[in-house]
């Protein structure tokens, strides 16, 4: 398999680079001293991501999106993923989700979200149900022409910026009728708990939201009841791959900074570069990132949620202990939050968590080698 890149993959990779390197990575300390962006650098930014076409990479063109494919996702986001503060997110990227909704649906809320004008929130965790949705509380019930939904819904990433939810619930409580609504934020009975604060930045917030006796009409079901499970599992699928590509995306700036300080840093007379303790901590992180960078960059030919996992397992195990690795060589600096290092070790920790964490991972992984045996994973290239 020859997976290097055209000369067309080249360009998008040089320009998702510059995207980072020119927007984003500057507002990275407001994000970090204000715990978000102001409403003139968040509508700076906004613009450039129009300007530079990174708006909804993940969507067709037909329904407003770049058409990117899965390996051009992950050459931008791998770029993007170098930013700290989640600055990443500021592209917006609608739920792929959305690709099923009807031609209505789509006039109503994928458009308009991949031009900008809307944003969207994927509302799925509970304080009962995380990495298992069936064990989701959040209830759906028709009532005439209308469908009643009652339920709270955890980490809504995003959700202070989106005006319109795909709120995962089960269709008079039954797990077999799990079925995704799109509701919009202003609809009577959607309520703001309350929004929890994180050990990360996040250029947004993880909100609380309840949905008390919230009148939906029948439309507002996206694709069918009952398909909501493999709605949200695609969704996953799709989550866990750009974990991978921006987990590398970060690491990789971190071995940067780290290399590029050791070679500055004097003790003793001399660069700690060359101490041999700093020089394997380095030769462990390039050797771990490159066998994470050849994992993502297969999924691309044989995408599937064993893989997927696989990829997001290692991706941020990976990242976590590289960047771990970056606070010891930059010492006490390493622990200023001024210091990208720092910010990228903290931020760094949510992505063993979310999206399923590493133990659901594990578990996707061990349930593929007892129904199918190891080929997945040992059995390539072939």
């Amino acid at each position: 398999m020859d997976i290097r890149l055209t000369p067309e993959d080249l360009e998008l990779q040089e320009r998702a680079r510059d995207f980072t390197e020119r927007v984003l990575i500057p507002l990275e300390l407001e994000c970090e001293e204000h715990d978000g962006l102001s409403p003139e650098s968040s509508a700076s930014a906004k613009q450039a991501v129009l300007d530079a076409g990174f708006n909804a990479i993940n969507h067709a063109e037909p329904d407003g999106g770049r058409g990117f494919d899965v390996l051009q996702q992950i050459i931008v986001e791998e770029q993007w993923g170098r930013a700290t503060g989640a600055l990443w997110d500021i592209p917006w990227r609608p739920s792929i989700p959305l690709a099923n909704a009807t031609a209505e649906q789509k006039e109503r809320y994928l458009l308009p979200a991949c031009r900008g004008e809307r944003r969207d929130a994927y509302a799925i965790t509970e304080e009962h149900a995380g990495s298992d949705p069936s064990m989701v509380r959040t209830t759906a019930r028709r009532d005439g022409d209308a469908w009643v939904l009652d339920g709270t819904k955890w980490h809504v990433t995003s959700g202070d910026v989106a005006d319109f939810f795909l709120l995962h619930a089960h269709v008079d409580g039954d797990p077999a009728k799990a079925t995704v609504f799109l509701v919009d934020k202003d609809q009577p009975g959607v309520r703001l708990v309350r929004t929890p604060k994180y050990s990360h930045t996040f250029v947004f917030e993880h909100p609380i939201f309840a949905f008390e006796g919230v009148r939906v009409g029948l439309d507002a079901v996206l694709g069918e009841v009952g398909a909501g499970y493999e709605l949200t599992k695609d969704w996953f699928v799709e989550e866990r791959i750009m974990i991978g590509a921006r987990t590398v995306g970060a690491a990789t700036r971190a071995l940067d900074l780290s290399l590029d300080f050791a070679k500055e840093r004097v003790q003793f007379g001399e660069p700690i570069v060359g101490f041999q303790a700093v020089e394997f901590m380095l030769a462990d992180m390039a050797a771990q990132i490159m066998a994470a960078k050849s994992m993502l960059w297969d999924i691309p030919w044989r995408p599937s949620i064993p893989l997927a996992s696989a990829v997001k397992l290692v991706c941020s195990e990976t990242a976590g202990r590289v960047a771990d690795a970056a606070v010891q060589i930059h010492g006490g600096r390493g622990y200023m939050r001024e210091q990208p290092v720092e910010r990228l070790w903290r931020e760094l920790r949510v992505d063993r968590i979310w999206e399923g964490t590493s133990e659901i991972q594990r578990m996707i992984i061990g349930n593929e080698l007892r129904k199918r045996g190891d080929g997945a994973y040992t059995g390539w290239p072939s």
